[in-house]
């Protein structure tokens, strides 16, 4: 069974904030870490990665992600402070 991930990204100082879905979390977080696809998080320097979810059905981590993105920048700030209030980088624990 595939897992897909709904996860979100910020900068050093958690001023910008990037929701994505993948189906591999290290990997794609790696990309965005070292710049590797030109995008929002490589002009923003949006490598951190402060927040995730997991799931086993595709259409549920389109849904959250479309989820997370409609709502505010306040609702996100509060998701991530619950799960991870000092807004740490959970890639290493990934490894």
């Amino acid at each position: 069974m595939k897992n897909y991930y709904t996860y979100i990204l910020s900068n050093y100082d958690n001023s910008v904030l990037y929701i994505g879905i993948t189906n591999n979390l290290v990997r794609r977080t790696h990309e965005h870490k070292n710049n590797l696809i030109e995008s929002f998080s490589s002009k923003y320097k949006v490598h951190k990665l402060v927040y995730f979810e997991e799931t086993n059905d595709a259409n549920s981590a389109i849904s959250r992600e479309r989820q997370l993105k409609a709502g505010s920048r306040q609702k996100k700030l509060d998701l991530i402070a619950k799960n991870n209030p000092e807004f740490n980088d959970l890639y290493p624990e990934l490894l």
